[in-house]
């Protein structure tokens, strides 16, 4: 009996599918491999992403440096204004951002927000008075928001729930990278104060809001819709990722699908207000 059991043990809570189906075991070397692949594909575009949104986030506060709040004749509070402003339009933005990405294809949606905000983030340097600024960070915020939480939502379709806190730690890593050059990059481009007729704080909003247009463009060729539209995965790796999805414990294909209830939930749910006022 002993040795029956050990040749053939009992299906653990994890080899189990919906409503109690085996599903096949996994190849541990198969799966460290594609793990490994994934994130080389993934994680560094969206970790460029991230940083290059934190980075046209903040970089209003070195801009103040080289000589903004002159420029647009701002006065008394209107400069802390134009900061927090954006976080208002940030945070309206981030559930109505994941439902979009649920009708249109993570491609097309993440490209799209992150060529706007590239845009945006570049003309912010040629605005004029503290009402285009204004309107400038609200509609940062706006495109912006969408990132993080469609970022999420995207590492869910590849990764299982263990491995989701460590990529999504790579994000803030990012950050943390884009606060620690934005200053030494801000200080080499205010070396530019005069060229062409424009001020330091110009160029440094400017230069620094290109590489978002262009992550964003390239985003459209390089980020796959989902496992089956991955050009960077075989067909096993794809059937591996279906089987490592089913191993999930409340894995079913309701839970894949879009629910209004589900939504509703959310907007009922004081976790979620919190977190808004935990973000100021």
């Amino acid at each position: 009996m002993d040795e029956e059991q050990s040749i053939h043990p009992a299906p653990s809570r994890e080899s189990m599918g919906k409503q109690g189906v085996d599903v096949p075991e996994i190849d541990q070397v198969a799966e460290k491999k594609l793990i490994r692949k994934l994130d080389l594909h993934i994680i560094p575009l969206f970790m460029l992403l991230y940083l290059f949104s934190f980075l046209d986030r903040v970089n209003i506060g070195n801009a103040r440096l080289y000589g903004l709040e002159e420029d647009l004749g701002l006065e008394e509070n209107q400069y802390q204004i134009a900061v927090s402003i954006l976080f208002v339009t940030y945070l309206l933005s981030e559930v109505p951002s994941n439902l979009v990405l649920k009708k249109f294809t993570p491609s097309r949606w993440i490209s799209f927000i992150a060529t706007s905000w590239g845009i945006i983030a570049t003309l912010t340097g040629i605005t004029q008075n503290y009402a285009g600024l204004i309107v400038c960070r609200l509609l940062l915020g706006l495109v912006e928001g969408g990132l993080f939480p469609g970022a999420t939502v995207y590492l869910t379709l590849f990764y299982t729930k263990r491995e989701l806190a460590l990529r999504v730690g790579y994000l803030f890593i990012s950050a943390a990278i884009a606060g620690a050059v934005g200053g030494l990059l801000a200080y080499g481009i205010g070396f530019m104060d005069g060229v062409a007729g424009q001020s330091g704080w110009r160029w440094i909003l400017i230069i620094e809001g290109l590489p978002s247009f262009v992550v964003g463009i390239a985003t459209w060729f390089l980020l796959a819709d989902d496992p089956e539209t991955a050009f960077y995965l075989t067909s096993e790796e794809k059937q591996l990722i279906e089987v490592r999805r089913a191993r999930q414990l409340g894995q079913t294909a309701s839970a894949q699908e879009f629910h209004k209830a589900d939504v509703y939930a959310a907007f009922k749910d004081w976790k979620v207000y919190a977190f808004c006022v935990g973000q100021f």
